[in-house]
């Protein structure tokens, strides 16, 4: 591993605790003045639209009621983003005249931004118009970012309450949250992106005339307007050339922070953070890499803040890195070396450009080896699945960093909101089995650990391997699954592997070879992705409910301590062995026998 990763990876793990650490404290504060009980506190604008609106935002909701309003939101909001989708042709703002969207890729994309999965199975600059961009997805982009967040600070606040019988406002939550963290850091971001280069304006496209002629081929037409295809049923294609090219442009920097701060991953342009309109210069692209973690590291210290011990939310935010550091060291040093074939040749791919040497293959050279690796190991640790390089084109150990990541639950970091409340499941999953071994009550945070809670622990672990696994095994047992493969053998098997995990887990990357925009796909993905956040959300609400209700103890003698580095080791251990232990068969069908063909021991 060349000195250039090592200092990269160092200097972003310093940048990002410079940051978090005095953004903790301003989080907690949201959170806090959010609980009914700071109702009376609120502004007196704040209070006057909640009044409109029929809010009381001194009403506290049981679990169920908050569970069933966050899932009827967020249901409106897909719906509302379906017909957007369809009706944009005959809408404003729309430079290129585009058509409305398909129904089955529009029901598809609709789930895919409201569950913060972002999820992209189309080209953004040739299918959806400005006014779609904007009103639909950067809106959900916000939207669903504080879906993520009002879960967590519910669960939060299970932990803070003693003998509660409700868990919070979701209105006064999802208002908050938008306004005053998500909103502000957006805007800041957004112009720095916009003063580094990254595209922001409503104006029409923009034709320029390259220096070299473009030589492409197109299909031919019949007098229908229909490709023609020729005796093997393979469309006849006719050689073209043209002297133009158009520049797409559109409100991207504005989409772009909201993207990577609320974790969504969604880019205006198919080649989304690879894109120089989206990611121009190596600055931006670091900043794009700090803004994706920024929310979720700084969750974990506004968590302690907010149970009254610090020491918790560092204990958390060290085990997140612990993992991280491992995954990201393995794949800046996979992707940084030779491909098999290329060092069996004696080539040399340890040049004088550090960082710019190793597997080129689908990177940008502007970024190079390492800050891809670094990237795609930061951008599936947490549900983002922005990327500036193409995943689909690193090695075989180095794309099993980002399934990897994925499959553990993007609780490393992860989502804003969704990874800390992921590693909290995990955290009394921990507390559980320690307490089984030693042949104690379990209690995390002075609440005790009881049946139902483990029930509501058991199904936000299981859902998503469930979700994973039976949809990777439907799509490799029918033919509309097997037709989208590009790459036959374990390679192609990958590829729906990652699809599925990258919907089960609401991430929205994606190994690039299959051909996923087909009716079985949107149907199928969109599923995964619902049921995959919703039926994570809904447990998790309920643990929320049944801690809050529960009296807080204070500690003894017989607590097991959940801070330090003992309980570092023993949550690592949880996340590795209960929520990586599902995919390993899958995985060693996929990447892992693909290395080893790589290498000739087949």
């Amino acid at each position: 591993m060349s000195a250039h990763a090592l200092l990269l990876l160092l200097v972003y793990l310093l940048a990002l605790l410079v940051l978090a650490v005095p953004l903790a404290p301003w989080l907690a504060r949201v959170f806090d003045a959010s609980a009914p009980a700071q109702a009376a506190h609120l502004p007196a604008w704040e209070r006057r639209v909640f009044r409109w609106c029929g809010v009381d935002p001194a009403e506290s909701f049981a679990w169920w009621r908050y569970a069933l309003a966050i899932v009827a939101f967020n249901t409106l909001g897909a719906l509302a983003l379906y017909a957007l989708q369809r009706v944009q042709g005959s809408l404003p703002l729309n430079p290129q005249g585009l058509a409305g969207v398909a129904p089955d890729l529009a029901f598809n994309t609709a789930i895919s931004f409201v569950t913060n999965t972002d999820w992209q199975a189309y080209a953004g600059e040739s299918t959806l118009s400005n006014l779609t961009q904007m009103a639909g997805l950067t809106v959900q982009n916000f939207l669903s970012a504080a879906t993520g967040l009002s879960v967590m600070v519910a669960l939060i606040r299970g932990f803070q309450h003693s003998e509660a019988a409700g868990i919070g406002n979701p209105w006064v939550d999802l208002c908050r949250i938008t306004l005053r963290i998500l909103l502000p850091l957006s805007i800041v971001l957004a112009l720095v992106l916009a003063a580094c280069g990254a595209v922001q304006t409503l104006a029409p496209n923009l034709v320029v005339h390259p220096v070299e002629a473009t030589r492409f081929q197109a299909p031919v037409l019949d007098a229908a307007g229909q490709p023609k295809v020729d005796g093997k049923g393979q469309p006849v294609l006719a050689d073209q050339v043209t002297h133009e090219q158009t520049l797409v442009l559109g409100p991207v920097a504005s989409q772009e922070a909201i993207k990577m701060l609320g974790t969504n991953g969604g880019g205006f342009y198919n080649a989304n953070s690879a894109h120089p309109f989206e990611n121009p210069t190596p600055f931006t692209d670091f900043l794009q890499m700090l803004a994706i973690f920024l929310i979720p590291a700084a969750s974990c210290l506004a968590f302690g803040q907010m149970v009254g011990d610090a020491r918790q939310g560092r204990t958390l935010l060290a085990a997140m890195t612990v993992v991280f550091v491992v995954m990201a060291l393995w794949a800046m040093h996979v992707e940084e070396g030779a491909h098999p074939a290329l060092a069996a040749l004696g080539v040399d791919t340890q040049g004088a450009g550090g960082g710019l040497a190793g597997n080129l293959e689908g990177k940008e050279v502007r970024f190079g080896s390492a800050e891809s690796a670094l990237f795609a190991t930061i951008t599936t640790a947490a549900s983002c699945g922005a990327v500036n390089a193409m995943h689909d084109s690193f090695l075989p150990l180095g794309g099993l960093v980002p399934l990897v990541m994925m499959q553990l639950g993007e609780v490393i970091f992860g989502g804003v909101g969704s990874g800390l409340y992921g590693m909290l499941v995990f955290a009394i999953t921990a507390v559980f089995l320690s307490g089984l071994m030693i042949g104690r009550t379990p209690e995390y945070l002075g609440k005790k650990i009881t049946a139902f809670e483990m029930k509501m622990v058991s199904l936000a672990i299981l859902v998503t391997p469930i979700l994973v696994l039976v949809g990777s095994a439907i799509a490799v047992s029918v033919e509309a699954g097997t037709a989208g493969i590009a790459n036959p053998g374990p390679h192609g098997f990958s590829e729906i592997l990652y699809a599925f995990t990258s919907a089960g887990n609401n991430n929205g990357s994606a190994f690039a070879g299959l051909s996923a925009n087909t009716p079985f796909y949107n149907g199928m993905l969109a599923l995964v992705m619902w049921f995959g956040r919703f039926a994570v959300i809904v447990p998790v609400l309920g643990l929320a409910g049944a801690l809050a209700a529960r009296r807080r103890h204070a500690t003894h003698a017989g607590t097991l301590p959940t801070h330090g580095a003992l309980f570092v080791v023993l949550l690592v251990g949880t996340v590795l062995l209960v929520g990586l232990l599902n995919y390993v068969p899958a995985l060693a069908l996929g990447p892992i026998i693909e290395h080893l063909q790589l290498g000739g021991l087949q």
